[in-house]
Parts: structure tokens; sequence; C-alpha cells
């Protein structure tokens, strides 16, 4: 049923959020926006203000990748807006709805030099689905209505809505509705057939799962179709958790097998981009299937494809009832290939020796984890061995760059993941490089009473840069940091907690001081810099 809202601009623009499911705004206050203030305190709408607004954006975002709803900032105009553009593109590439709605100068005074006059549409059209000025009173609904319907329809990602000061300041009304969800297109059954045909006659298939079987509530049709075809799984992105870590069909160790020994690749859900080495799996038939007709690759041959809704066409998948080969002998040989993997890494997990080592603080940090932590990697080198050591078991647990790697996403992505998960442990790992993007938004951590466990590599320099750097030129620059910075001072100055570790053997006892603290707590590790993550492709 829909509603009439009257009332002035703000009035309108917080009644078609709350319509497109948005439970909070993520902002920094300006003055372009005001009057979306005063409706979300009367609408009892919550309003969560930061230091940065691409913090606000990547908390945005991550609050879409989170949920599955839509993520909403709400900035000034001008730079309030360019500020965003980042973590707009970063939804972009991951396809995520998120919306930001901005301020805009004036039209009374357009063209004359008016404070923060910016034409932001043209800026935001390249990496949206949707970008429009809301011009009139009258159309501030409707725009954010459609803006809203486009984020959350396959294939999903941000879109942008400004509305000049004098518009939202003055007398505004629409008929709101809320939006349902989504539904993905219908797939093309024989397509579906052809896959599944392909995946019965292959004698050692995979899938290939990423965040669209996520975002696209797709996850537990995902089960269905492994164990009714008995496939091997590998998960990237917000795909992670898809299926548990532990799940006898999961396998996340052995990529580098799809290319050397796999004779069918099929990827659902996820582009065939530098993750996946652009889809070249040695001699292996590629498929690929997308939730929208436009996101299946066109830059290399494909054994099929189909597209639409992700859990009709797994669905169709497992529903195969023509003869299968048998994959046992695949799996086993897998299966023994991922235990002796992870066996291997016992030894670099180890906390032994004089200097800690990245891969130890992982070591020391699997253990204390929960089955449904929500763990945020911000950086390069550090963070690198987060991807392989550190296991999902949940889906919607797992929160990185993603293929724009972006930089500076780590407080914003913690800030969202707090308030959208508020039991539960929220852990963020972040480089020494990327944590000068955002540390400053740990006030925001303090003022909003939201603990985060943050874990900082400290070695000194930017370490995916330094050693390539040095193998090509024979020395490096622009790629040190301060040594031995006190990151957990920053933090304790805003008023959370913190401490440096530099023992091995007290790595351990510094984060179980940081689960128990209940407050915004920075373990800051002086891992060691000769220490560098080998910058491998995903099927390496």
């Amino acid at each position: 049923m829909g509603a009439h809202v009257e009332g002035h601009g703000g009035d309108v623009a917080v009644a078609a959020l709350r319509a497109a499911g948005a439970e909070e705004i993520f902002t920094l206050s300006g003055g372009h926006v005001f009057p979306v203030y005063d409706a979300a305190v009367k609408d009892k709408l919550r309003i969560v203000d930061v230091r940065h607004e691409q913090t606000a954006t990547f908390a945005a975002e991550a609050t879409a990748k989170l949920t599955r709803r839509l993520g909403v900032s709400v900035v000034t105009a001008g730079p309030g807006v360019t500020n965003s553009v980042s973590a707009v593109t970063s939804a972009y590439f991951t396809g995520v709805p998120l919306m930001v709605l901005g301020g805009r100068a004036p039209t009374v005074n357009w063209g004359r030099g008016g404070l923060q006059e910016l034409d932001h549409v043209p800026l935001l059209a390249p990496v949206t689905k949707y970008a429009a000025t809301a011009s009139s009173g009258e159309s501030i609904g409707p725009v954010l209505l459609e803006a809203a319907s486009a984020a959350l329809s396959p294939h999903r990602g941000p879109v942008f809505v400004d509305v000049p000061m004098d518009v939202i300041f003055s007398p505004a009304s629409a008929e709101v509705a809320p939006l349902g969800r989504a539904a993905g297109a219908e797939p093309d059954p024989e397509a579906v057939e052809a896959i599944a045909q392909l995946l019965a006659a292959a004698s050692r298939p995979a899938l290939v799962a990423g965040g669209d079987v996520w975002t696209g509530f797709a996850e537990d049709a995902l089960g269905r179709a492994a164990a009714a075809l008995g496939v091997p799984v590998f998960m990237n992105g917000m795909g992670r958790g898809c299926l548990p870590a532990d799940d006898p069909l999961a396998f996340s160790r052995v990529r580098g097998l799809l290319r050397k020994e796999a004779d069918l690749v099929v990827v659902v859900g996820t582009p065939l981009d530098f993750r996946l080495a652009f889809g070249d799996f040695g001699s292996a038939a590629v498929v690929h299937v997308a939730d929208a007709a436009s996101g299946v690759a066109a830059h290399r041959p494909l054994a099929a494809s189909a597209a639409g809704d992700l859990a009709a066409i797994l669905d169709g998948l497992a529903a195969w009832s023509g003869d299968r080969a048998d994959h046992t002998p695949w799996l086993a040989r897998l299966r023994d290939a991922e235990n002796a993997a992870r066996a291997l890494d016992a030894s670099v997990l180890s906390p032994g020796g004089e200097v800690i080592r990245p891969a130890a603080v992982y070591g020391a940090l699997r253990s204390r984890l929960d089955r449904d932590a929500i763990v945020i990697g911000d950086g390069g080198d550090f963070v690198s061995y987060a991807g392989k050591y550190v296991d999902s078991y949940r889906p919607g647990c797992w929160l990185d760059p993603g293929p724009y790697g972006c930089l500076g996403t780590g407080l914003g992505y913690a800030i969202a993941a707090r308030i959208a998960r508020p039991a539960g442990q929220v852990v963020l790992l972040l480089g020494d490089g990327a944590a000068g993007f955002s540390l400053m938004d740990a006030d925001t951590l303090v003022r909003h009473e939201l603990p985060v466990v943050m874990i900082v590599g400290n070695n000194g320099g930017w370490g995916l840069e330094k050693h390539p750097m040095r193998a090509i030129y024979g020395y490096d620059v622009a790629a040190d940091l301060r040594p031995e910075t006190r990151y957990d001072e920053v933090v304790r100055a805003l008023g959370g907690a913190g401490e440096t570790v530099r023992d091995p053997a007290q790595l351990g006892p510094a984060l179980d001081r940081a689960f128990a603290s209940g407050v915004p707590y920075l373990v800051n590790v002086l891992t060691d810099p000769a220490d560098s993550y080998p910058r491998t492709s995903i099927l390496a």
C-alpha cells in the first residue's frame, strides 16, 4: 500500500528511502542536506555521522554487501559528492545496491558561481546505473524510488541522485509505496539444460562461485546444486562462505589444479576478470553464468552460458536427471591436495622465532574467530595473507576491497559491519599503508559505541610495491613508511584502546585483550619487513 507524504523535500526523501528499505544513513554534516537530517530525526531513521564522505559511502556500500538491501550515504554538494566517487566506483565493480543522495547548489543562483556549485551527474553517470537531479519538490520521491529500483534490480549497482538546496528546503509531496525485492530474469531453460549436460558429462568439473551468488540470495541453491552434482566448489569475494569452508565440497587451497587438471569450469556470479586470470583455466572448457545478460563474458570463447536469476539457474542444474559421470576420483584428488596444502600451512602460521611473520598473525587470529565472525581486509601485502589463511564458514562474513582494489574501505566497512551485526565478532585487518586512508574514523567507532577489533600489520612500507620495484630496478622509491608508527596510540587518542606487539609470544594475549575489551581496539603488530606475500593469480 502506498502513502501520501507531504512536508519539505527532506521529508519526502526520507519517506522514499524508507520505502526502498533503508534503515540508516551514513553522512558527514553539510548544510545542503539539512532537511534530510530533520526528516530522519522525526522518522527515527538512524544517522551515522563520520569524518570523511569516503567513509560514509564505503559504509553504505558495506551495508549493501552485508544485508543485501539498499545502503545509503547522504553527502553535501561539491566536495561531499566528489569525495564519494571512489566508493561509488567500488560498488559499481562489486555490483551492490548503493545509493548516494547528494546536495546540490541552489537553482536560483545556478551559473553564477555559488558555493560548491558543480554538476555532479556527468561525473557519476559512468560509474552508476542511474544518475539524476530531482529538480522539483514533486520529483524527489519518484526520482529516488526509480533510482532505488535500479540499484536493487539485477545486475545490481550504485545510483546517484542530487537535489538542489532550494528544492530540498521547499515544500514537497509524493505518493510513496514500498519497493519489493526485485526478482531476477527467468533464465532460458535450454541454456540451463546445456550447462547441466556439460557438468554431467565432465570427468573433472568445478564450480566457481562469486559475490552475486550471495547478493542474489542464491547461496542455498548453490549448496543444493553442488550436492546434487557432486562437484567441487571454489569461492571468491562475497561468495566466500556460501558453502562453509569445512563442507566436503568446498576447496580453497588448490585453485592451481583447475588450470592444470580440470576439464570443465563453471563460473557463477562473478566476472571473468583478473581474479580468475580472465577466464583462462588451461585446457578446461569454460561456462559463464551471470545474473544479467550484460554480465556474460564476451572476451573469451565459452562452452555455454546462462543469464538470469542465479537461484533458478542453480536449482535447474541440480534438477538434471540424466546420466552422470563419476566425480568421486576427482573429488578425492582435490581433497588429498587440499589436505596436503593445509598441512604445509602449519609451519608458517606458527608464531615461532624472534620476529613476527605476517602469516603468524593469521595463525594466532584463526583460532580466536567464531564461525560467524565478520572479517574485513583493507590493504595490500598484509591483507593478501587473509584471503589464503582466513576461512569463511557463513555467507556475508567476508569483506575486501573487491575487484576495484580501492584502499581506504576499512573503517567504513567496519562501521557498517558492527551496525549490521550488533553481536558477534567484527575484525578489521589493515596494512599500515591502508591505515593512513581512514584511521581517523576510529573516532566514529568510539562516538557511536561500535566495538571493533583492528589489527595493523606494520612493516613500515608498501610491501606489494617495494619488493617488485626492487626486483625490476634494483632499488625502490616512494615505498617506505615511518618504521614502528604507533597506530594504536592514534586510536587511544581518539577514545579507543590498543597496544603495540613486538614479541611473537605476546601476539595471542594481545588479541585476547582486544576481543575482550568491548571497545574499538587496535593491535599494532610490528611484522618482518622482509617477509612479503607472493603476488600470484587466484589460480596459482
